[in-house]
């Protein structure tokens, strides 16, 4: 029995350095476990609120386009004509002036790129002065998803990125509580983010988006 005790005796003990080591990992460990679940929960969360949103707009626009299509049809029953509303929205290209000329106020510092502009008195007049520069017209709903999707870009921390997730959009834009893609409430916000452009390279003779 002595020479057992003698054996148990001859292990050194724990360092105290390595059980302090083995604690914080322990401990760190478990910080990042709850961490990466409260992420979970997040984009969890999310995903369940752009879903709700999503179908929320997804009602408006399919009611309004029969509401048009409901008053063309008694309009033409009734022997008139159906006048649709104004747009409201246009989009802007610059094509052509890099040199002499810079509109500024449309922020459209290169050719081919673009932006949107909210339609009154204004800004109407503003378009009618830089026309010679610029090529606008009034965009639909497929257009505007088409240029966010295809070369949608975004300003975030002062650098052009491509938008591939809408974490990046919900990163720079929450707090205007712009978490996806189709959250125009914030035009203003929301149009300064993004960073339009409607050809590749820039070039008149490629493809445009």
């Amino acid at each position: 029995m002595d020479g057992v005790e003698e054996k148990k005796k001859k292990f050194p003990p724990v360092p105290e350095t390595l059980k302090k080591k083995r604690r914080n990992f322990a401990e760190l460990k478990i910080k990042r476990l709850r961490k990466r679940f409260a992420q979970k929960m997040l984009r969890k969360a999310r995903r369940k609120l752009i879903y709700e949103k999503a179908k929320h707009y997804r009602t408006d626009y399919r009611q309004m386009y029969r509401t048009e299509i409901r008053m063309a049809r008694m309009a033409r029953k009734a022997g008139n004509f159906y006048v649709p509303a104004e747009p409201k929205l246009a989009f802007v290209i610059r094509i052509r002036g890099i040199n002499g000329m810079s509109p500024k106020l449309l922020c459209l510092r290169q050719i081919f790129s673009g932006t949107s502009v909210k339609l009154n008195k204004a800004s109407i007049n503003m378009l009618r002065i830089v026309e010679s520069y610029i090529a606008w017209g009034y965009p639909n709903l497929k257009s505007v998803n088409e240029l966010i999707y295809k070369p949608g870009y975004g300003k975030i921390n002062k650098k052009r990125i491509a938008l591939t997730d809408n974490a990046l959009i919900a990163r720079s834009l929450g707090k205007y509580g712009i978490i996806y893609l189709y959250c125009w409430k914030r035009f203003k916000e929301a149009n300064n983010f993004l960073r339009w452009r409607c050809w590749q390279q820039g070039r008149p003779d490629q493809q445009a988006y």
